[in-house]
């Protein structure tokens, strides 16, 4: 019973990224059978800035220190609109009673980057920047409310999920189906792919809940 408390009081979110925005969901609820409680998409760029949701693509041509100054500005503002967007999200959950314990962060599955010169001189490596860019302002604006953030790649989201949780990926599957016909669209890859992260992410709180459960008895 008392297992069951922590797990319905905690919830987790998941988020996937794109250029300038991201689809959020937060879940709670048993791990065989998790509760969406929210479904949010959620901007992540000033849509006043035309450089704002591609940054890199914009600097490309002007001088280093003109594009060192453009993508600077471009990361602080849409970190605030990160920041923003997760202090929102916790706020709207806690208010309903329920407390905002982890997140995650779906991610590619690419090398590390090099300096902003490095990214500037290959077309492929500006791509992948600004993907990284709103994936990392997701994790900073989750680290500011106090929240731990795993990396998911995208590419093992489904051997994570079941690995995380214990179920088969079938059972995550026909479970991904029954909410998303209990909720109604939008109900995309975007909105699916969320749900796992933030699925994933709550496994690890309840596994962390009942560890701390079983120290105390």
């Amino acid at each position: 019973m008392a297992t069951d408390r922590i797990i319905k009081s905690t919830a987790a979110i998941g988020f996937r990224a794109h250029s300038g925005w991201a689809a959020v969901i937060a879940v709670s609820g048993p791990l065989d059978a998790p509760q969406v409680l929210l479904r949010w998409r959620i901007e992540l760029c000033d849509a006043r800035d035309p450089h704002s949701k591609q940054p890199y693509h914009a600097a490309e041509p002007r001088e280093f220190t003109e594009a060192e100054k453009l993508v600077n500005a471009c990361l602080a503002s849409s970190q605030k609109f990160a920041s923003q967007a997760v202090q929102s999200i916790t706020t709207d959950l806690n208010q309903k009673g329920y407390r905002v314990t982890a997140a995650a962060v779906l991610c590619a599955s690419g090398r590390p980057l090099p300096d902003l010169k490095g990214i500037l001189a290959s077309h492929a490596l500006i791509h992948a920047a600004e993907g990284e860019m709103f994936r990392d302002v997701l994790m900073r604006g989750a680290n500011e409310v106090g929240l731990p953030v795993s990396k998911v790649k995208e590419r093992e989201l489904l051997a994570q999920a079941s690995a995380s949780t214990g179920l088969s990926e079938a059972k995550l599957q026909h479970h991904l189906q029954s909410v998303g016909r209990q909720l109604g669209p939008p109900w995309r890859q975007d909105e699916k792919f969320a749900t796992l992260a933030a699925w994933v992410a709550l496994a690890g709180v309840s596994g962390t809940a009942q560890r701390a459960i079983a120290r105390a008895m």
